[in-house]
């Protein structure tokens, strides 16, 4: 697969964005996106994976809420395009509990797959993922950092 997703504007994949422009960004993501695709989110608590994700959600298609799956770790939500798959993998000890969450069979299937804490699955995360980290801007709290690609 080997997508490389870029901001439009960013200097070496690295965009300042405030909270409407970090959305305004997700829906085109999600609006340019198609199946089979692992985005993976990282970034300390609070960044804005979830409204990241929520962005996405939108521009993808899926007309019902997106809220996070931290305590039930897998929200699947339906799409033109395909499923989609919200997982949220901070309450996760080792990979090895990913076989609980059917991981092989979510990451097998043909739908979009957004995953928060990518670390957490070690070595399980597929290396054609499109990783996105967002970071706090210093001395700035209504913006974050975004890198993507």
């Amino acid at each position: 697969m080997g997508r490389h997703l870029v901001p439009p504007r960013a200097k070496r994949g690295r965009l300042l964005l405030s909270e409407a422009e970090l959305r305004a960004w997700g829906e085109k993501l999600g609006a340019a996106s198609a199946p089979p695709l692992i985005i993976a989110l990282s970034g300390e608590l609070g960044t804005g994976k979830t409204t990241l994700v929520q962005a996405i959600c939108r521009g993808y298609g899926v007309a019902e809420d997106v809220t996070s799956p931290t305590y039930a770790l897998v929200h699947q939500y339906s799409a033109p395009k395909s499923p989609v798959y919200h997982i949220d993998l901070y309450r996760l000890d080792s990979a090895e509990q990913l076989t609980n969450l059917g991981w092989d069979d979510i990451i097998a299937s043909d739908a979009l797959i957004l995953v928060e804490w990518p670390d957490r699955a070690g070595d399980r995360l597929p290396s054609n993922h499109v990783p996105i980290d967002l970071e706090y801007a210093p001395g700035d709290e209504a913006h974050r950092i975004l890198l993507a690609g």
